[in-house]
């Protein structure tokens, strides 16, 4: 199986499916960054899950998750309840994601991917998406820690037996593939980060699960109804703009574990 090959539409059902856990930072970023593949992996039989590292439990954000993870075939939340840096009710009485110690953080998620044993882990970039948000920078930090210490049974020996994903995929965008989403951020005043295009090494054709990915971002209620966050923006659009938007979805595939490459020298 290729890099490409793990994360493109599979119409065959096999045992052989990856499975795939998603580490996001907020309710609703799994179904408007991923949910084509979460969609897609589920449709093929393959274990799917998402971690959610902020707001609490028993909130309404964690009731409108569990209806979009329904949608989208990923399982029941998994909330880390951390607060979130703009939004005190997240979880109030928790710290926020950015202000808990880094150790803490990865230990969370190192329990969870060793709990959930997934082939492929799917998270934010570097940039934290479009908008740079910080909790979706820390989120991408701590989840290419968990990857690398879950494998290793020495750190973190509480968490459960060591396991080692195959490969972590960074949802992104490319700037070629920001089109009609980046004025649409810059009128409500938010920041457009994109990556260079060769950054991005998988795109995903989500057509044939679009109407699962719309209708799992719809179930974040609260958000559709807002003025700024995406799933409010997206209700506002034509049908085939938001389409042109949702269809496309971008990673950048980072390997994990030994590297089956030359023992005796370093390869690029």
């Amino acid at each position: 199986m290729s890099d490409c090959d793990e994360l493109m539409p599979e119409k065959a059902v096999s045992s052989t499916n990856p499975s795939l856990l998603g580490v996001f930072a907020h309710p609703d970023d799994e179904s408007l960054l991923a949910g084509g593949v979460l969609a897609q992996h589920a449709a093929a039989h393959a274990r799917t899950a998402v971690v959610t590292m902020t707001w609490a439990p028993d909130s309404a954000r964690a009731a409108e998750l569990a209806d979009a993870l329904r949608v989208l075939g990923a399982g029941a939340p998994r909330m880390l309840g951390y607060g979130g840096a703009r939004n005190e009710q997240a979880d109030p009485g928790r710290a926020r994601l950015v202000d808990a110690p880094l150790d803490e953080v990865v230990a969370a998620l190192v329990k969870q991917i060793r709990t959930f044993r997934p082939d492929i882990v799917v998270t934010h970039d570097a940039l934290g998406q479009l908008t740079g948000h910080p909790d979706h920078r820390r989120t991408h930090q701590a989840a290419l820690l968990a990857v690398q210490d879950a494998g290793l049974a020495h750190l973190h020996p509480g968490a459960g037996a060591p396991w080692q994903p195959r490969a972590v995929y960074c949802a992104t965008h490319p700037e070629s593939g920001v089109g009609d989403l980046g004025p649409l951020l810059e009128a409500v005043g938010k920041a457009v980060l994109a990556v260079p295009d060769a950054y991005a090494t998988t795109t995903v054709d989500a057509t044939p699960w679009l109407d699962q990915k719309w209708a799992a971002i719809l179930a974040h209620r609260g958000e559709a109804a807002r003025a700024r966050p995406l799933p409010g923006i997206l209700a506002r659009q034509p049908t085939e703009v938001r389409r042109r938007i949702l269809a496309t979805e971008y990673f950048t595939r980072l390997a994990t574990g030994p590297a089956p490459d030359d023992p005796h020298r370093l390869t690029a």
